[in-house]
């Protein structure tokens, strides 16, 4: 019975008009914007695969944000939303685990410690 009351509480039309979904929702946007201008500078600074991968998954987080900014004001459907974060979501973790294989090998790194 509390559990179907929990239930009613987060139901999405009382959620979505809730002044804390949308600070928090701008507070990520500024936050995402951010680091993804910092991933931008370090990116043009570096130049190499793992910083442009790790920029890209960076820049898929804003678009998250403002995908949830879309679903507040009622601009993109529920349906979208699901479909498109959690599509990001894959392929933030791609892009991250990319960048993590990119960025080399133990054997490598071991190599570069042994010619100091």
């Amino acid at each position: 019975m509390i559990y179907v009351e929990l239930l009613s509480l987060m139901a999405w039309p009382e959620v979505r008009d809730s002044p804390l979904l949308l600070t928090i929702l701008v507070l990520a946007g500024i936050g995402t914007t951010g680091l993804f201008l910092l991933g931008v500078v370090a990116y043009r600074r570096r130049r190499t695969t793992p910083y442009l991968l790790i920029t890209l998954a960076l820049g898929a987080l804003v678009i998250r944000t403002v995908v949830g900014l879309g679903t507040v004001f009622e601009v993109v459907p529920m349906g979208l939303h699901h479909l498109v974060e959690h599509g990001l979501d894959f392929v933030i973790a791609v892009l991250l685990l990319f960048a993590i294989y990119r960025s080399g090998s133990v054997g490598a790194e071991k190599n570069d410690r042994d010619r100091l």
